[in-house]
């Protein structure tokens, strides 16, 4: 995974340049794009982000990268596919580290058990505590059908 010390905006204006400088058309356009993102967030919402909401940036762009290669693999576009596969790959070098299945597990059964939730009802109170924790580190949707499966 990439260093994060520096903060990681200033990490991908740094990669930009690197890959602007050994040619890598791919991995430039991926990263102007992430960087485009990020700006267009500051700009609407008047702020500097920090590291924390640039990682929530780029999870939105993996989610949407993984939504469209399932959709254009179901038309049988396989050339689009794999454009979003090659972007999603360079996305996920700046997510943190992906977390495992028993991983993501604990970290809800615990929100569950601070919580106090008892039922369906209480969703949003366990969502709450464990979304900081599992953001940019595993799919949101795949954990909030694990919660609803684990109250109901």
């Amino acid at each position: 995974m990439a260093e994060q010390d520096a903060g990681l905006k200033a990490l991908l204006q740094s990669d930009m340049k690197a890959a602007l400088k050994s040619g890598e058309k791919e991995r430039l356009a991926t990263i102007r794009l992430i960087l485009a993102a990020v700006k267009q967030k500051e700009v609407d919402e008047r702020i500097l982000l920090d590291d924390a909401q640039i990682v929530m940036v780029l999870d939105k762009m993996a989610k949407q990268r993984r939504e469209s290669i399932a959709q254009y693999e179901a038309a049988g576009r396989n050339d689009l596919a794999a454009v979003e596969q090659a972007e999603l790959a360079i996305i996920q070098t700046y997510l943190p580290q992906a977390l495992s299945e028993e991983e993501v597990s604990a970290i809800l059964q615990a929100a569950i058990e601070e919580s106090g939730a008892k039922g369906i009802g209480d969703m949003g109170k366990v969502m709450a505590l464990a979304k900081p924790k599992l953001q940019g580190r595993t799919d949101m949707s795949a954990a909030s059908a694990r919660v609803r499966s684990l109250l109901s």
